[in-house]
């Protein structure tokens, strides 16, 4: 099996248009780039209404296994949600509300360089929640968006219920019989 070679670049434009290279693994990225890189997968490109208008505009560039297209629903849509109610033997309501308009997007992933601009950056949502910050709509979905990170490094797991530490050995944790 052959390892996608994904480019490196600053953003998904510079990405899709003249990377700095290309590398498999965050080593070899890291040789290419000469600083800190980060995987990630932007969209780029207009929007397009259909899936097949989209790969028409992009034809071949789509062969490469790194660029895909995807669906997203268009900004600024309010999107019914579905609460659960028991009648006539059904868990759910039959939906409401028509389905959200969407949008078809190239998603390109590649190595982006650490100290590149990003788009936004914001703030952890617990963190932003608790100083009771005022959020615009895109700023949440950003937010959204973003991998979760701790706010503290972790403690060290607590021993279970039938396990012990060895007298002679405290950092030793054995089973209880």
């Amino acid at each position: 099996m052959t390892a996608i070679l994904y480019p490196v670049a600053a953003n998904a434009e510079k990405a899709m248009a003249s990377p700095l290279g290309h590398a498999a693994r965050e080593r070899g990225a890291l040789g290419v780039a000469g600083e800190a890189v980060v995987f990630t997968t932007d969209p780029t490109g207009p929007a397009f209404a259909t899936r097949e208008a989209a790969a028409e505009a992009y034809g071949a560039l789509l062969d490469e296994p790194w660029r895909k297209l995807t669906e997203q629903i268009l900004p600024g849509q309010k999107v019914g949600h579905a609460e659960p109610a028991m009648a006539d033997g059904r868990r759910w309501s039959p939906p409401s509300d028509a389905a959200p308009r969407t949008a078809w997007r190239l998603m390109v992933s590649y190595w982006r360089i650490a100290t590149a601009e990003r788009p936004i950056e914001t703030p952890q949502a617990r963190r932003a929640r608790r100083e009771r910050q005022a959020l615009d709509s895109e700023t949440v979905r950003a937010m959204a968006r973003q991998p979760l990170r701790p706010i503290e490094p972790q403690q060290p797991l607590d021993i279970g219920l039938f396990e012990t530490r060895l007298p002679e050995a405290p950092h030793i944790v054995v089973p209880d019989e």
